[in-house]
């Protein structure tokens, strides 16, 4: 099953007609989060049958310009608190410096794949569309992927994203739960927690090409390609 396949499926659903209903009168109305034609980016960026790993955020950036339908990811020079402790975190975990520009969108070519649990926010009010329905889509997301017997890796940061891991229980599948990276809680368990260095090591050891997690790197390795 592709991503396209999947989401026709869903969309035949009654939760589904619901959702769709309440995104487009809220993008009709009140300025939204990501821009609508960016709600499915992190499918469309990530093929099901690419993915290695799972990375589980809460719901999109609220505020102008960062949102950009990956999780974690903007596409601006100010950055969330969340992003630049997960790049601290990357840094000392794998010895490296990190190209800070906020866009994530190198990791999810790689088969990383950044979810929000909510797809859509408005403008200014964090967690707003919560209630919309997404959970049950993202919800469905998890449990596909559940399904699929190659080994991925699911990190699952902060209480909102460990939920989601009642739908897991592939033995071909390696789960990191750890708080998460926000500035209230990263300094009780996320930095030291070297969740990057420990995805790549489970994808070495099942002979699955690992994430090159810096941009620098990852540019490098297709410019080599080529």
């Amino acid at each position: 099953m592709d991503w396209q396949t999947f989401i026709a499926q869903e969309s035949e659903k009654p939760y589904y007609k619901e959702l769709k209903e309440k995104v487009v009168h809220a993008y009709n109305t009140t300025t939204c989060f990501p821009p609508y034609n960016k709600i499915y980016r992190a499918l469309s960026k990530t093929p099901i049958d690419k993915i290695k790993v799972v990375i589980i955020g809460q719901d999109p950036y609220h505020e102008k310009g960062q949102a950009n339908g990956l999780s974690f990811s903007v596409d601006c020079p100010k950055l969330p608190p969340s992003l630049i402790n997960i790049y601290k975190e990357m840094e000392t975990d794998l010895g490296v410096q990190v190209r800070q520009d906020g866009d994530l969108t190198y990791l999810a070519k790689q088969g990383v794949l950044l979810l929000n649990s909510t797809l859509t926010v408005e403008e200014g009010k964090a967690n707003s569309h919560v209630n919309f329905g997404w959970s049950i889509l993202t919800d469905n997301i998890i449990k596909l992927i559940n399904t699929i017997d190659r080994p991925i890796v699911f990190i699952l940061w902060g209480n909102f994203a460990i939920k989601k891991g009642q739908y897991l229980n592939n033995p071909n599948h390696m789960i990191i739960r750890g708080v998460h990276p926000s500035p209230l809680s990263a300094s009780r368990g996320f930095f030291g927690s070297r969740p990057f260095s420990k995805t790549n090591a489970f994808l070495r050891a099942h002979n699955v090409t690992e994430i090159y997690w810096t941009k620098d790197l990852y540019e490098r390795m297709i410019t080599c390609a080529n």
